[in-house]
């Protein structure tokens, strides 16, 4: 398997992933260096509803159009940790959503986060890209399952797994893990045992396990821990409060 790698343009930085998308397939998530924003902020914050400064989150996210050379700005959404999932060509930047998919070249599916798990979706064929929110209560709810469904069920895909909180790090209640293994018993596999009753959950198995429920078997990615890393990348379970990187993916037109 191809490692994930780091790429360098403009003074901004990203990870590419390793997997073996087609040819005219791109993605990239961003690390936090190369930005204007400032503080807790700095550098490269691409959120614009944690409290930064809105001229700076503006300028970071132009030089992000321009170091990756995207072919159009990223299609933002507001993130409410739910399962809809839009269609980039059908829908307003803004709208509240937790994934995005496309067929057509030229547009930028793009997910904002600090832990929660960024999931990018790829048809084979190249015909189809998504990019998906999945925090825990994402991921509980079904927001890989409606992305699929959104991409169409007749299509074979492969997935990367982003930077998210790693399985030493994400401390959770009883109640996360029954919610996981509510929906399929096999998910008390991704819990460890804590203490005081409590869990370290691994969200990047908890995210493989319900890809390989929907067939998605060629998964690639998982290896990067956004708590461990501060000056990689920004934490909301770190720091509280903090910036947001951007996982994105686009058809080349």
């Amino acid at each position: 398997m191809t490692p994930d790698r780091i790429d360098e343009a403009a003074g901004l930085r990203w990870i590419t992933p390793g997997w073996p998308a087609p040819k005219g397939i791109f993605a990239a998530s961003t690390l936090r260096s190369g930005g204007v924003s400032e503080g807790e902020y700095a550098a490269l914050n691409l959120g614009d509803h944690v409290g930064d400064e809105a001229t700076a989150v503006q300028a970071n996210r132009q030089r992000l159009l321009q170091a990756l050379t995207l072919p159009a700005p990223p299609h933002w959404l507001t993130q409410v940790h739910g399962v809809t999932c839009v269609d980039v060509a059908a829908s307003t930047p803004g709208c509240e959503a937790d994934a995005s998919v496309t067929t057509q070249p030229g547009v930028v599916s793009a997910v904002l986060t600090a832990d929660c798990l960024p999931l990018l979706l790829c048809d084979k064929k190249g015909g189809a890209v998504a990019a998906v929110h999945a925090g825990w209560r994402g991921l509980a709810a079904g927001v890989i399952e409606s992305t699929i469904a959104g991409l169409g069920r007749d299509r074979t895909l492969m997935a990367w797994l982003g930077p998210a909180i790693g399985p030493r790090r994400f401390e959770v209640g009883a109640e996360v893990r029954a919610a996981f293994i509510a929906r399929d018993a096999a998910a008390a596999a991704a819990f460890t045992p804590g203490e005081g009753g409590r869990w370290w959950a691994d969200i990047y198995r908890l995210a493989t396990g319900i890809l390989q429920k929907q067939g998605v078997n060629d998964i690639y990615g998982g290896q990067w821990c956004t708590v461990s890393s501060p000056e990689n990348f920004y934490s909301y379970r770190r720091d509280g409060v903090t910036g947001r990187m951007a996982t994105l993916i686009w058809i080349d037109d």
